[in-house]
């Protein structure tokens, strides 16, 4: 009993020292009036920009990182201390893997940078700097998705609601995502593409998912691709199709409702490799096959939100049983080969390394803080090109 004291004492005692200093009126007092107005600066473009598409057509492999959900707590006070975690990490792998066959080309971010995207002084002070030190000292371009906190939840692009939030997130990733009247943009909308050697890479607002002038511009880039090039197309949108935390189960929000009733058809059409989402802060990983007159297909569902906002838990399965019954021509199966945590505890916030070797993808998941030692499938690497 006394050494079960002794060690519940040294475990408290730990966690205070810690915790990272915090602004004592962050808890307590609104930001002023002023903070929401702040004009928000643009994080710095990296020093060596992704080139040309024309100019990466031979390039076969290569890694990126993928992660999301990094609104924190103290947002508008300082910087998101949890996230800053994630950098750290990130960068050291950035360098590590700098000089290998599978440097780190780009950085992609499912949504949800801020915890409320309309007040300026939250990207000013708590997120803007962090991201700097990926485009500075990790030298590498930085893609955010958005998500419902930095747009807010309002469906339709030209709601008064998502306006502020809007101009927010397009002033601070000014000089990082494609500029209106490129042919990778759609004009005034946060949604965009690239290609960088075989892989095809698009974003696009969950948020507005039955927004039609989207989905045609979703549509008309995956219509357009040169095929023989781009052999791998991966999807990132803030809403997962599938999801087992507290924004899935057997609740189906409109987003995920749409992006199974339209978007997964186009994917399924278009063979995209991999949709990363958000929104659910934890990892988990969904495989679907699918049959076609081109042969058998795999699609995986991976949803990584563990980017600093406080870590949600496993709520209960979806119903993927009418899905299932909508794709039975195509003989759809969806298999999870990661299961969220039990407890917030237990899982970890995190991000992934994903590896291209020409056709063939595998992933990497990179705890940090207590959970360095994170294996969601008993381990923390799965391959992504076993097709059986």
């Amino acid at each position: 009993m006394i050494r079960l004291l002794f060690v519940s004492l040294l475990l408290a005692s730990s966690m205070i020292f810690q915790q990272p200093a915090q602004n004592p009126t962050a808890q307590r007092q609104e930001l002023p009036p002023e903070a929401i107005t702040e004009p928000v600066r643009s994080i710095k473009p990296p020093r060596t920009p992704l080139p040309a598409e024309s100019a990466s057509a031979g390039v076969t492999k290569y890694s990126f990182i993928v992660y999301g959900d990094t609104r924190g707590r103290r947002d508008g006070w300082e910087l998101q201390y949890e996230h800053s975690l994630l950098v750290n990490s990130m960068l050291a792998n950035i360098s590590k893997l700098a000089k290998t066959d599978f440097p780190v080309r780009f950085v992609l971010q499912t949504g949800d940078g801020v915890s409320t995207g309309r007040i300026g002084r939250q990207w000013n002070a708590s997120f803007v700097d962090l991201i700097d030190r990926l485009t500075q000292v990790g030298d590498v371009p930085y893609y955010l998705s958005a998500g419902n906190h930095d747009l807010s939840s309002a469906a339709t692009h030209n709601d008064p609601l998502r306006q502020p939030g809007l101009k927010n997130y397009l002033a601070a990733n000014a000089n990082l995502i494609p500029p209106d009247g490129s042919p990778r943009r759609l004009d005034g909308y946060p949604v965009f593409s690239f290609g960088y050697g075989n892989t095809f890479v698009l974003a696009f607002d969950s948020n507005i998912a039955g927004d039609d002038k989207q989905f045609e511009w979703v549509k008309a880039q995956l219509e357009g691709l040169d095929r023989n090039r781009y052999q791998n197309i991966f999807v990132y949108a803030h809403h997962p199709a599938f999801s087992s935390g507290p924004h899935g189960g057997a609740r189906v929000e409109r987003p995920t409702a749409i992006i199974r009733e339209r978007y997964m058809p186009l994917f399924h059409k278009h063979h995209v490799r991999i949709f990363f989402s958000g929104h659910e802060h934890f990892f988990e990983h969904w495989v679907e096959r699918f049959k076609d007159e081109n042969g058998d297909h795999r699609l995986d569902h991976v949803t990584t939100g563990g980017g600093g906002a406080p870590l949600y838990a496993y709520t209960g399965d979806p119903d993927i049983r009418p899905y299932i019954q909508a794709h039975s021509n195509l003989g759809v199966t969806l298999d999870r080969i990661a299961k969220p945590a039990f407890e917030p505890g237990d899982g970890a916030y995190h991000y992934l390394i994903v590896r291209v070797d020409g056709k063939r993808i595998d992933l990497e998941v990179v705890g940090v803080d207590w959970g360095r030692n994170y294996q969601p499938y008993r381990s923390n690497k799965a391959d992504l090109s076993d097709r059986n």
